[in-house]
């Protein structure tokens, strides 16, 4: 069970600005290419290769649940001086991190220590802890979730952390965002509640979206693969898995594949 909720919001939800001085075109060069090898070796997802057929230099990218930056450093290279990366992680270890990692790597990310979800305000987030060890990969938001799926029998407790939300519509709207190419999600199951946040956006830009979609997460919030994915069928999406060096089409949420990519015919166009 819990042990109480920890308050750790920041006092405002504007980005980290990245610095000029600090922006260097090499060093992200080397931090990409060494996560994309990483990836080719599977010590990292897999879709990391795949970004590159889907980004372009100048797009504005998301990355939402941005942990330690396996997705925020390569599409920070690919969208290059021109383009714009804005990662969200409500988390205070990892924001840190990435943040000081950002900074030493030269790259333009503008980092926001907040969750993003359905509505913007203020949430809790469920920090599952095991041996004493904050699981930080696991924390996910209470915002919707049902009380029977906490907590998991690995973990010997949880601890609970107020944080900031808000939504990718307000931060567009707020950041002057004209049109977003490509929103990446990763938070346990809360997925649902982020592509809700994000309706607006979505129906004026199309964005591609690498989404973490499964049952055993979405369970929580009383969903299921099958109705999320459906869901995104009807608004004109497309799923695809990345397989054998490209992303092959699929019409249903394979065992063993976490993510899986919902793009519009006109992404494949632009990026022909």
């Amino acid at each position: 069970m819990a042990d109480g909720s920890t308050a750790e919001v920041p006092a405002v939800l504007t980005p980290v600005p990245p610095s000029p001085r600090a922006a260097s075109p090499g060093r992200i060069a080397v931090v990409a290419a060494s996560l994309r090898r990483a990836a080719r070796w599977r010590l990292l997802e897999p879709e990391v290769l795949g970004l590159e057929q889907l980004v372009r230099p100048g797009d504005v990218c998301i990355d939402v649940g941005a942990a330690y930056g396996m997705y925020s450093y390569p599409l920070a290279h690919l969208v290059g001086p021109s383009g714009a990366v804005h990662s969200f992680e409500p988390q205070r270890k990892a924001h840190a991190l990435l943040r000081a990692g950002s900074a030493l790597a030269g790259a333009r990310i503008r980092l926001t220590r907040s969750g993003i979800g359905r509505s913007a305000g203020e949430a809790e987030i469920v920090l599952p802890i095991r041996f004493g060890l904050p699981i930080h990969g696991h924390a996910h938001l209470v915002d919707g979730l049902l009380e029977r799926s906490q907590p998991r029998r690995w973990h010997s407790r949880t601890k609970r952390i107020r944080v900031p939300v808000t939504t990718i519509d307000e931060v567009c709207a707020a950041r002057g965002i004209e049109r977003v190419r490509f929103i990446k999600v990763d938070v346990e199951g809360f997925e649902p509640g982020v592509v809700h946040g994000a309706s607006r956006v979505i129906q004026r830009d199309r964005p591609s979206l690498l989404l973490e979609v499964e049952d055993r997460h979405l369970e929580r919030y009383s969903t299921t693969a099958a109705a999320f994915t459906s869901s995104l069928r009807e608004l004109g999406y497309r799923m695809h898995v990345w397989r054998d060096d490209r992303w092959q089409r699929v019409e249903r949420v394979e065992l063993g594949t976490r993510n899986y990519l919902f793009a519009t015919d006109d992404a494949w166009d632009r990026s022909a």
